[in-house]
């Protein structure tokens, strides 16, 4: 340790050392020791002891570096020796290599005062060879000046443009040294040629046919030619012109004449199909028409006054074809054709927009009114679909049966009815659909994100094809002579009313939230028509179909009991000893109706039963007087009081509306054709004069119909009263008014 204190003194301490350790002033071995200090601080807290031992101590440590310092001298003699020879040499080596350096500054200076001297002879040398090549290059102008006329003569037949722009870098020259006749003869030589070329450009414009690129190359050159501007933009766009009509003439070719005579005809089909026609209608005239209108703005700057209304007709006329060619598209085909037409139609035009924006309005109005056409062919063809699905289901209804083998139920055919209606709606607006992909260029414009939305689709498609339908369904029903098509089977009108209460239930609300879901509408959109309104038309329709329906099977059913009153003489019939057959008839035509309609609407709700229905007494006078009270002292002098007596009832009698709206269940249903079946054979029976046997056979015939009609009924009040009115009225057509008496009554029905 002791060695390395001398050499961290000299040395001094490490970088992390010093930057670690703080300023000492009283550490013998640090860097920063102050005697002064120390032996301040030592005489101030060392006693004298301590003192005596620190001096000691540091005599020692002053012999053992003595003694060190003598000994490291000792081992480095030898080196220090060779040290101080090798710097004698090194000394005698530096003053030879002065003088060589002095002897080098000398051999350079004179290098230099050379160098000087070769430069200045090199620029002299240069400044003369600049002076020849001016001269020489001047020759060269000259001789080109000179060489102009032949040159322009040569090209001016065979590359006409070469020789134009050799002319174009001699004008200047010729017209900057006019005033010298050589100068002079070669420029008017020059400018004959230019002249008899300008001819020759404006022949080959005005006579040949030239496609665009060699159109833009002769009127460049004649304009280069400082031809007047105005005339070469009118034979421009005369020339380009006629190149576009041939176009257009091409594609007219390719669709029918129309029938001079103006007879409504059906034109042949296309030969090609309309992806085709816009294919070659984009790359033929669009890009054409693209090409020389770019071409137009480069040679004759922004100033389109005579472009635009040029370009505006042609397009017009184009639009007008491809609008001819669309109408020939009658079927519905392929949807993702015509839209994959229409886009390419729509891309190709942005170029053409890009240089004639005013006609953008027009080729975005030929997208649109295809988009709602092929709609509006998509609604006739739901109409065409839905009326052929009517067709089978009436054809399903109408087919006789084999014997013991059962056709569809009205339930299924119901459901497939609906099944089938509803998927081809869906399918329709995922066809209609790809007109909005996002994919698809035009989808873009505001037409699509908004009106065709919400105008064509939701109000032209979904809600008029709603509401054709339950228009159609209820035509069934307000009077299908009208249209000279036979009466609908009762059955079909059952279906249709269940149909249209069906989409107010559920099926519209369906409907109309899936198309905003495919074709979302603006905020600020047109108004649509709410679903509430849809539903009530279709709730409307559904009623006036059951109405119908009830109508129908009621008059039928009043059919039958007419023409059995109508065609029995009452006055001179038997004993009644059964129930007529058409009362057995009636009964089974009701039974068959309850089973028709229970298949497709609930059961309803029934007023309580008195527990004596079936059994109750079927009385010739009324339902509220007991039938032995008044039958002993009716006398044919009493007829009066009879008849008083049945107008005293009716006043207190609850009234029964014959035809009121029925609700939409079963029980409703059967009460309303009971009661026009009812009221049918009191009227025909008031129109009648009876007998005692045929008021009995009456009595008969109205206890059987009690017996089993009040179960049919959504209060056995309604056809107790009913009967009980048919029984007064025929009490008082009756020219000798003897009731049968009740328990042979209750025998005859019951056996029969």
């Amino acid at each position: 340790r002791r060695p390395h204190g001398p050499l961290q003194r000299y040395y001094g301490p490490s970088t992390a050392e010093a930057a670690e350790a703080a300023p000492d002033p009283t550490d013998i071995n640090g860097p920063h020791f102050d005697p002064e200090v120390f032996m301040t601080k030592v005489r101030n807290e060392c006693p004298l002891g301590q003192l005596l031992a620190r001096e000691a101590a540091l005599g020692r440590e002053i012999r053992a570096l003595d003694s060190d310092m003598q000994t490291l001298l000792y081992e480095n003699y030898n080196k220090f020796i060779s040290a101080t020879d090798t710097i004698r040499k090194m000394k005698v080596d530096f003053r030879h290599m002065e003088a060589e350096m002095d002897d080098l500054a000398a051999n350079m200076a004179a290098i230099s005062a050379s160098s000087a001297r070769v430069s200045a002879a090199l620029q002299d040398r240069h400044r003369r060879g600049a002076q020849l090549a001016g001269v020489q290059a001047l020759l060269r102008k000259l001789q080109a000046l000179v060489e102009v006329p032949g040159r322009l003569r040569c090209w001016a037949g065979t590359e006409p443009a070469r020789a134009l722009r050799c002319h174009a870098r001699a004008r200047a020259v010729l017209r900057h040294y006019r005033h010298l006749p050589s100068f002079r003869a070669i420029e008017d030589e020059s400018h004959a040629i230019m002249a008899d070329l300008a001819r020759r450009l404006r022949t080959r414009l005005r006579c040949e046919k030239l496609d665009p690129k060699e159109l833009t190359e002769c009127v460049e050159m004649l304009l280069q030619l400082e031809e007047p501007a105005e005339e070469l933009s009118e034979e421009f766009l005369s020339q380009a012109g006629a190149r576009l009509e041939a176009e257009l003439a091409a594609l007219e070719a390719e669709l029918p004449a129309a029938d001079p005579s103006g007879a409504a005809t059906t034109p042949p089909p296309p030969a090609s199909d309309i992806l085709d026609f816009v294919d070659r209608g984009s790359s033929a005239f669009v890009g054409t028409l693209c090409q020389l209108a770019g071409s137009y703005r480069t040679l004759f700057g922004e100033d389109t006054g005579r472009l635009e209304p040029f370009a505006a007709a042609l397009a017009t006329r184009y639009f007008e074809l491809l609008e001819r060619r669309l109408a020939l598209e009658r079927g519905l085909g392929d949807t993702s054709l015509l839209v994959r037409a229409l886009d390419r139609f729509h891309r190709r035009l942005r170029a053409l927009l890009e240089l004639l924006p005013a006609g953008a309005d027009a080729a975005a109005a030929v997208v649109a009114r295809a988009a709602r056409e092929r709609v509006d062919r998509y609604l006739r063809a739901l109409q065409t679909f839905f009326l052929g699905c009517l067709g089978d289901v009436r054809q399903a209804l109408a087919a006789p049966r084999p014997p013991g083998k059962e056709g569809p139920g009205l339930p299924d055919l119901l459901a497939t009815l609906a099944a089938s209606v509803l998927g081809q709606l869906k399918a329709v607006l995922a066809y209609v659909q790809l007109f909005t992909a996002r994919d698809v260029a035009f989808a873009s414009l505001p037409y699509f994100k908004g009106e065709f939305c919400v105008t064509a689709v939701r109000e032209g498609l979904v809600v008029a094809f709603v509401r054709w339908l339950c228009r159609t369904a209820r035509g069934f029903a307000d009077g299908p002579a009208e249209r000279g098509a036979p009466a609908a089977p009762p059955a079909l009108l059952l279906l249709l009313a269940r149909l249209c209460l069906d989409y107010e239930n559920s099926t519209i609300s369906y409907i109309l939230t899936l198309t905003d879901e495919q074709f979302p509408p603006l905020d600020s959109g047109p108004a649509v028509t709410p679903g509430p309104a849809l539903c009530a038309e279709a709730r409307a329709a559904a009623q006036r179909l059951l109405d119908h329906y009830v109508q129908v099977q009621g008059a039928a059913v009043a059919q039958m009991l007419r023409k059995s009153v109508e065609t029995r003489d009452w006055l001179g019939t038997v004993e009644p000893r059964n129930v007529r057959a058409v009362m057995k008839r009636v009964v089974e035509d009701i039974t068959a109706i309850d089973v028709q309609v229970g298949q497709l609407f609930e059961e309803g709700v029934r007023r309580a039963q008195s527990s004596d229905s079936s059994r109750r007494a079927f009385s010739v006078y009324s339902s509220s007087r007991a039938p032995g009270r008044y039958a002993p002292s009716y006398t044919p002098s009493a007829p009066m009081d009879t008849h008083l007596l049945s107008n005293i009832q009716k006043l207190f009698s609850e009234r029964i509306d014959i035809f009121s709206p029925v609700e939409f269940n079963k029980v409703s249903v059967l009460t309303g054709i009971i009661k026009i079946s009812l009221k049918t054979l009191l009227e025909c029976v008031r129109l009648r004069t009876l007998g005692r046997f045929g008021l009995q056979q009456v009595q008969v015939d109205g206890h059987y119909l009690q017996l089993y009609l009040w179960r049919f009924a959504s209060d056995e009040r309604v056809v107790q009263g009913l009967l009980d009115e048919v029984a007064a009225s025929a009490a008082h057509r009756c020219l000798d008014p003897v009731p049968m008496e009740h328990s042979v009554v209750e025998l005859i029905c019951e056996r029969g």
